[in-house]
């Protein structure tokens, strides 16, 4: 079913005239996929997935990466986590260096792990946890963090101790043609959200007052894995409740196509990485890999909460969408620590996580860009997890990967040191105020506000002092 788009706002019209400005490459970094946290138990259990989101608290200076539900998709228990990294960032250039772990975070409820299995039963999401959105709340700086099984978006606080849950719009729970929801798969859904493919971005108002979460593609509704038609909800922060609801018109259908990342550039403009699910992956097609970053605009986009999006004669105005802002999988890194940049093409499968970094001495920003690597784990046929090891100096790198027991290259067949597990990588551009116009930082929290008056005031005592007699 097609929807009539409205001639008068169309996704040219609102960037009609300007010019088309395009965030530079910097460098990347590959990060070992054996890379553990700064929890305690086996490295295996420590192993950091990376990046499922990347967000940058400019009132606290801190970087935050995402891990997901953890290794084996749903089926092996895994507390899930936030890490707090650090980042040499140089102030001229945006280079990046020295990628470290500083803190990992778990997330609990009522001193429960929530945790990466898949709802059981399945009708009830209990303390199963798929996070794939993690912004801060400039207003108190508690976490929110968007999940994929519900979907859901959750308040914790910053030991990571759920707060609440926000009233979620009833047309995007998954469920049946009776209305019983089946969060862990799509068996016996005929609507709402597809499985894994919840709210995967997650971005907030530079004021505070608003959370925008996003669907990773259509529902199963709205043309499922057939639909170009994803929807952005808007939640009210005061009340927890959503207000809004906006349609996004995605580049294609096919290949697993899907968002990944949604970041605020103000309170109406953002910017959404978009990809399919071709690369280097523990389970991609290799060819063709596309990562694209656009920007969008609400304003004047169609509240469509109440409107089926490919009922015949469905009539609304989707939000503005830019020409490609960024090709993600143009630029090529050292992937394996060799001193070689692999070929033109070997792009990571996951590009996911995406964050607007510290402003630089001449005026632009650092733009940060991340993977999830899965853990570098798949599954066989049997169900067994197994680790993912790449060559990837081959053409093909997934094709000639090889699979071991988890944690253990010993007795592994075909192994040897040109073998590395999938890293986890970042990229930095460099965003021009031209890049990013009209971009607005989050507000800092009224605490932090108060420390620093209370501060300046404490200094001023302190000079008074020490003025001679």
């Amino acid at each position: 079913m097609r929807v009539k788009p409205i001639p008068a706002l169309l996704v040219s019209v609102l960037f009609s005239g300007m010019a088309h400005a395009v965030p530079a490459f910097v460098n990347g970094l590959a990060i070992s996929g054996a890379t553990v946290d700064q929890s305690s138990g086996t490295d295996f259990e420590r192993r950091v997935g990376f990046f499922s989101d990347i967000y940058y608290d400019p009132n606290r200076k801190e970087w935050w990466g995402l891990s997901d539900r953890g290794p084996g998709g749903g089926t092996l228990s895994y507390e899930t986590r936030v890490q707090r990294f650090t980042l040499d960032v140089d102030a001229a250039t945006g280079a990046i260096a020295n990628f470290q772990v500083a803190q990992t975070i778990k997330f609990t409820k009522d001193g429960s792990a929530m945790n990466g299995l898949a709802p059981n039963p399945t009708n009830a999401l209990g303390n199963a946890f798929d996070p794939e959105g993690f912004v801060v709340n400039p207003r108190n700086g508690n976490f929110l963090v968007s999940d994929e099984y519900g979907p859901s978006l959750y308040e914790f606080n910053r030991s990571g101790q759920f707060i609440r849950a926000f009233e979620n719009p009833g047309n995007v729970i998954p469920r049946s043609a009776t209305g019983e929801a089946n969060y862990a798969g799509d068996t016996g859904n005929v609507a709402g959200k597809r499985t894994n493919r919840g709210y995967e971005g997650l971005a907030v108002s530079p004021d505070g007052k608003y959370a925008y979460t996003m669907l990773q593609s259509a529902m199963l509704d709205e043309g499922g894995g057939d639909g170009t038609v994803n929807r952005i909800v808007k939640f009210d922060l005061a009340s927890g409740k959503a207000v809004a609801q906006y349609a996004y018109q995605m580049k294609r259908a096919s290949q697993g196509q899907g968002i990944s990342s949604l970041v605020a550039i103000n309170d109406h403009e953002f910017l959404v990485l978009e990809r399919n699910n071709r690369g280097i992956g523990v389970g991609a097609a290799f060819a063709t890999a596309d990562k694209e970053v656009y920007k969008i605009d609400i304003a004047g986009a169609t509240n469509v909460s109440a409107i089926d999006l490919d009922a015949v004669g469905a009539v609304y105005a989707k939000v503005s969408k830019s020409p490609q802002f960024l090709d993600l999988d143009k630029d090529t890194i050292d992937l394996d620590g060799d001193g070689d940049k692999e070929s033109a093409g070997k792009s990571p499968e996951k590009w996911e996580g995406l964050a607007i970094g510290p402003q630089l001495t001449d005026g632009s920003f650092l733009l940060l860009a991340g993977t999830d690597n899965d853990y570098s784990v798949t599954q066989n046929t049997g169900g067994t997890q197994l680790d993912v090891w790449f060559d990837f100096n081959a053409a093909d790198p997934y094709a000639s990967a090889i699979q071991c027991p988890l944690g253990e290259t010993t007795g592994c067949a075909g192994w040897s040191d040109s073998l590395h597990l999938l890293p986890g990588v970042l990229h930095a551009y460099k965003a021009s105020t031209s890049d990013l116009a009209g971009y607005a930082a989050p507000v800092a929290e009224p605490e932090i506000g108060s420390l620093m008056l209370a501060g300046l005031g404490l200094l001023g005592v302190m000079t008074r002092r020490r003025k001679p007699a």
